[in-house]
């Protein structure tokens, strides 16, 4: 009897149904997960909105308005120094006397002196031009007055001829008309011509005297006149006045000076820093050539303070005026602030160095200036540098 076969036919066909359908099961999940592995993942994209970030910078503390240097004429020497470091000053108070202050003050009393004395000599020569210009009148008078008396008098005598000779000659036609009537004789009517003749010849006369005593008054009367312009002109244009106006000239000259020899504050602050003392020379300041002026004192109007914060040129587009910003330094307790008031339109380098060694220290930046809501408690610190953060904007 032979061995029996282990598996039927049939067995074998079960057999191999079954691994061709795992198989195909197989391929189906591998293609599943192929595809899957090989499908791009969706990604949501939202538009977030950036929000705004607080701006770090470094600052300088500086009075209102900067540092002022208030200078002095190079070479000129402190006679005397009038402030003190820390002291207030108003406008135009006087913070020092250069060594030609006494000097320049003895020219101006010279000045004052002369112009005194050229005052007075114009006062009294303008007296004797008054006292010249009234007796010129007083002579005029004394020429027109008889005149005026013996023109009147020749005017009556002239009113008087001209009646006689109208008389004489209504007389002259009568006794024409008479004669040639017959009435009177010939020898008549020759005495009334011949008495007329008289009266015209009277009138003639004296119209004549009166034309010569007006024109003779005329006369005088314009050599007087002629007279009192030529003393007012002559005072005028006298050599008195002109002296008078030199010396006012000198004496103002001599005050201008006097300010020169005088340094006062340009404006009203604190002296921060006095650079010259008394019996000094003012320095010129090499680096800008030997005419420039160096400076006596340094002051600022410390009652408000700025920060001077440097923004990177990629954050300038975050600042905007009116933000908050926060102040702070180890050389004072807590934070001050203060709110942006101006910014600056010029890009330059960095003029403040932070103490971190590895930082750029040729970092391009614009200045933001912020004026600070307490100045007292930073108002002896000038140019202490300081840490800045600037607040977002809100909204």
């Amino acid at each position: 009897m032979g061995d029996k076969p282990f598996l039927n036919p049939s067995g074998k066909w079960m057999i191999a149904g079954a691994t061709v359908l795992a198989l195909g099961i197989t391929a189906v999940g591998v293609h599943l997960a192929i595809q899957k592995l090989s499908k791009p993942a969706t990604v949501t994209t939202q538009n977030a909105t950036v929000k705004p970030r607080k701006i770090n910078a470094l600052g300088r503390i500086e009075p209102a308005g900067q540092v002022v240097q208030v200078s002095g004429p190079t070479g000129e020497r402190i006679l005397r120094l009038l402030v003190k470091e820390g002291q207030q000053l108003e406008k135009g108070q006087p913070i020092a006397f250069l060594e030609s202050y006494p000097e320049r003050q003895a020219e101006v009393k010279l000045a004052a002196s002369q112009l005194l004395e050229a005052r007075n000599r114009f006062i009294a020569e303008r007296d004797l031009g008054q006292a010249q210009q009234q007796e010129a009148r007083t002579r005029r008078n004394q020429v027109e007055n008889p005149k005026i008396r013996e023109i009147v008098a020749q005017e009556a005598m002239v009113r008087q001829s001209k009646v006689e000779y109208e008389q004489a000659q209504i007389n002259l036609k009568r006794y024409q008309y008479l004669q040639e009537a017959g009435a009177v004789a010939q020898q008549d009517l020759e005495d009334k011509e011949l008495a007329f003749r008289s009266k015209q010849q009277q009138l003639n006369n004296a119209i004549a005297t009166l034309a010569q005593l007006q024109e003779e008054l005329q006369t005088d009367s314009n050599n007087a006149k002629a007279q009192i312009n030529s003393t007012t002109a002559g005072s005028v244009r006298s050599q008195v006045q002109i002296d008078l106006a030199s010396a006012n000239s000198n004496l103002e000259l001599a005050k201008a000076r006097l300010a020169r020899a005088m340094i006062r504050a340009p404006q009203a602050g604190q002296v921060l820093k006095v650079l010259v003392r008394e019996g000094e020379a003012i320095p010129a300041v090499a680096s800008q050539g030997s005419n420039s002026q160096q400076a006596v004192v340094e002051m600022g109007n410390t009652r408000q303070m700025y920060v001077v914060a440097e923004v990177y040129e990629t954050d300038i587009n975050q600042i905007q005026m009116g933000q908050l910003a926060k102040i702070s330094s180890p050389a004072f307790k807590g934070e001050i602030s203060g709110t942006v008031d101006k910014i600056g339109l010029k890009i330059g380098k960095n003029d403040v160095v932070g103490t971190d060694p590895a930082a750029n220290t040729d970092t391009r930046v614009i200045e933001v200036k912020i004026r600070l809501h307490n100045s007292i408690a930073v108002s002896g610190l000038t140019n202490l540098q300081v840490d800045v953060a600037i607040e977002p904007q809100e909204g």
